[in-house]
C-alpha cells in the first residue's frame, strides 16, 4: 500500500566503511613487525606519518640532519637488538650510495627505507627528476630490494612481506612511495 502512495520500502543505504590512508597501514605493519625506532629526515609527504609516529609511545621518532645519520643510527641499533626503519624523500637517496655499499649491504644490515618519490608526475625541480631516475638502477647495482608502492590494496602486504625477508635474510629494502599512493607534493604557484 506504501508504494502506491509514492513511499518507496527500500532500505537506507549503509553508510560504507572510511578507508584507511597509506600513513595508518605503514604505522600498523611497522607496529606489528615490532619496528620501533624510526629516524627521518623531514619532509611534507612523509608528514602525515611522521605526526602519526610521533603521537604513538610504541615509536621512537625523531629528525635526523642527513640521511647518511639515519642510517648510522639504525645500524648500530640493529646491532644492538633492535629494529628501525628511516624515512626520506627521493633526493636525500642520492647522499647514500656509500654508506649503502660500505656499510648496509657488507655487513649485512636490514635496513628499511621508506622513500618518498619525488622527480615524476609534474615534479617541477629537474635535480629531483635527475635523483629519481638514478635511484632504481642504484639500488640494482647493489642487489638491493625494492618496491614502488603505487596502490592503497598491495600496500600492507608489500610492507609486511619486505620487513619479513629483511629481517630473515638480513638484507636492506627500499620501499618507494609513489604519489600515486601518497598524492605527492602539491606544487603551489
Amino acid at each position: 500500500m506504501a508504494a502506491a502512495d509514492g513511499e518507496t520500502s527500500a532500505k537506507p543505504e549503509q553508510a560504507r566503511p572510511r578507508e584507511e590512508a597509506w600513513h595508518e597501514i605503514v604505522l600498523r605493519t611497522l607496529k606489528r613487525n615490532e619496528v620501533d625506532l624510526v629516524p627521518y629526515v623531514p619532509d611534507r609527504v612523509l608528514t602525515p606519518l611522521i605526526k602519526r609516529l610521533h603521537a604513538d609511545a610504541f615509536f621512537t621518532t625523531f629528525a635526523t640532519a642527513r640521511e647518511e645519520e639515519a642510517v648510522g643510527i639504525l645500524s648500530g641499533a640493529w646491532m644492538g637488538g633492535r629494529r628501525g626503519a628511516m624515512l626520506m624523500q627521493t633526493s636525500g637517496f642520492a647522499t647514500l650510495a656509500n654508506v649503502l655499499a660500505s656499510l648496509v649491504v657488507p655487513c649485512q644490515i636490514p635496513l628499511i627505507m621508506f622513500v618518498s618519490e619525488r622527480g615524476t608526475l609534474g615534479e617541477f625541480n629537474y635535480g629531483q627528476s635527475l635523483v629519481c631516475r638514478t635511484m632504481r638502477p642504484v639500488l640494482d647495482s647493489l642487489a638491493m630490494e625494492h618496491h614502488t608502492m603505487t596502490r592503497l590494496d598491495e600496500l600492507e602486504f608489500t610492507v609486511d612481506r619486505s620487513i619479513k625477508q629483511a629481517v630473515a635474510t638480513q638484507a636492506p629494502v627500499a620501499l618507494i612511495l609513489s604519489p600515486l599512493l601518497t598524492g605527492g607534493k602539491v606544487f603551489d604557484k
